[in-house]
C-alpha cells in the first residue's frame, strides 16, 4: 500500500470524511498535542473546530487548562462579560493565554455567539494544578455558597481551616513531601467537610438552576480532587509520582465526562492525556505509568470517544530520520495531512522510533498506531516556547 493511500489533505472535507469513517459519532473528539506551544498546531485546531461547528453540529470546546479559570472564558464567550485581554490573562493556566491561536479561538467563539442563538461553550478540563496544586478555597467556598442548610460548617470555619492560600500552593512541596500540607489536621477535616458538601449537593439538586447544578458539580469534583491530590503530595513512597499523575488525569476524565453530556465536543490536550492505553513518561530515574484521561473516558464512552494524535515532522533543526513514522509521513505532498492511523500501521513495516533532540516533543510510538483513530501531521512546525 502506498503511503498516500492512507492520507489526505487536512481540510474540512477530510475532517468530515474521517468522522464518517468512525463506528459511531463521537461525543468527545480528542485532538492531541505532541508538544505544547506549537503555534501552527493551534491554528490547525482552530480551523478544525470552525468546521466542526459550522458543518458537524459541535457546540463545545475543551482544553487542557484550569477548569475553574475556564469559567472566565466561558462567561466571556457566552455573555461578553469582561474584555478579551482580561479573559486571556485570567482564563487560562500553564501560560496558554499568551498563545495567539488561543486568543483567536476565544475571539471567534464570542463573535459566533453574538450572531447565533445556540451558543458555543468553552471548558477548561484540567485541575487547578501542575506538579503542585492550588488551594481548594475557590472550589470549596463556591460550593458552600450554592448550598442551603444544614451545612456541615460555617463559612468562617471553612476560611479558618483553609488558612493562607500560600501554604497550599507551595511549589517546593512538589519535590519535598514533607512540605505538603495535604495530611495536616486541617486538610483531613476539610476532606470530611468536602465529602459532606458533595452529599448535601445530591439532596438539593432540585432547587438549583441548570447553571448552578453544572457549577456546583464542577466545584464538588474540583474540591474533592484537589484535597485528594494534596493528601498524596505528602506521600513519600516510590509510587508517589505515578499516583499523582493518575489522580490528575482522573480529574481531567471526570471533567470530560461532564463535557460529553452536552453533546459533541472537540478536546485539545497533550497526546499523553488523550491517548488510549497507559501513558508512559520518563521522570528522573523513574518511568511513570498511569491511565490517562482519554483511556478513562473511552472506558465510559466506548466508541463515542475518538482520538486524533498530532505528529510533527521538522521542527527547527530537528529533522526526523526517514525510517521513522514522522520521516515516512514527511514524504506526503501536503504540508498538513490527515492520516488513517490503522491503515498506516498496515502500510509500514517496523518503523524505527524517533529520538528527538527537542526534549518537550513526544515522538509517536509506532506500536500505538493501532490504538489511534487518525493522525494530524504537520510537515514543518515552529515552536513558540
Amino acid at each position: 500500500m502506498d503511503i498516500k493511500d492512507t492520507a489526505r489533505p487536512l481540510d474540512g472535507a477530510g475532517v468530515s470524511a474521517f468522522l464518517r469513517s468512525l463506528p459511531a459519532e463521537p461525543l468527545l473528539l480528542g485532538l492531541g498535542e505532541a508538544r505544547h506551544f506549537v503555534g501552527e498546531l493551534g491554528e490547525v485546531r482552530n480551523e478544525i473546530f470552525r468546521h466542526l461547528v459550522e458543518r458537524e453540529g459541535y457546540r463545545s470546546f475543551a482544553i487542557e487548562s484550569d477548569c475553574l479559570m475556564g469559567l472566565v472564558v466561558d462567561e466571556y464567550v457566552t455573555t461578553g462579560a469582561g474584555t478579551l485581554d482580561e479573559v486571556m490573562e485570567r482564563g487560562f493556566s500553564h501560560g496558554f493565554g499568551a498563545l495567539p491561536a488561543n486568543r483567536e479561538l476565544v475571539r471567534w467563539m464570542r463573535a459566533y455567539n453574538e450572531e447565533h442563538e445556540e451558543r458555543l461553550r468553552f471548558f477548561g478540563f484540567d485541575g487547578p494544578l501542575e506538579y503542585w496544586a492550588a488551594s481548594p478555597r475557590q472550589a470549596l467556598t463556591a460550593l458552600h455558597a450554592l448550598l442551603d442548610g444544614p451545612l456541615p460548617c460555617t463559612g468562617e470555619t471553612l476560611d479558618a481551616l483553609l488558612g493562607p492560600d500560600e501554604r497550599w500552593a507551595n511549589e517546593a512541596a512538589a519535590m519535598d513531601p514533607a512540605q505538603s500540607i495535604g495530611r495536616s489536621a486541617d486538610a483531613q477535616r476539610l476532606r470530611l467537610i468536602a465529602d459532606d458538601l458533595v452529599a448535601l449537593l445530591e439532596t438539593q439538586v432540585p432547587r438549583l438552576s441548570a447553571q448552578d447544578r453544572e457549577r456546583a458539580a464542577l466545584y464538588a469534583r474540583t474540591a474533592t480532587g484537589l484535597l485528594r491530590y494534596h493528601h498524596w503530595m505528602a506521600d513519600d513512597s516510590p509510587v508517589r509520582w505515578a499516583r499523582l499523575s493518575a489522580l490528575r488525569d482522573a480529574m481531567m476524565a471526570a471533567n470530560l465526562r461532564a463535557v460529553a453530556e452536552r453533546g459533541p465536543a472537540l478536546v485539545f490536550a497533550h497526546n499523553l492525556h488523550l491517548q488510549r492505553g497507559k501513558s508512559l513518561m520518563p521522570f528522573g530515574e523513574q518511568r511513570l505509568e498511569w491511565w490517562g484521561a482519554g483511556a478513562v473516558a473511552e472506558a465510559y464512552l466506548g466508541d463515542r470517544y475518538a482520538f486524533l494524535a498530532s505528529v510533527l515532522g521538522t521542527t527547527g533543526e530537528d529533522v526526523p530520520p526517514p525510517d521513522t513514522i514522522e520521516g515516512i509521513l514527511s514524504t506526503l505532498p501536503w504540508e498538513h495531512s490527515l492520516v488513517d492511523a490503522r491503515r498506516l500501521a498496515e502500510a509500514v513495516t517496523e518503523p524505527a522510533p524517533r529520538v528527538s533532540r527537542d526534549f518537550a516533543y513526544f515522538p509517536l510510538d509506532p506500536a500505538r498506531l493501532g490504538t489511534i483513530d487518525g493522525l494530524v501531521f504537520l510537515k514543518q512546525a515552529v515552536r513558540l516556547g
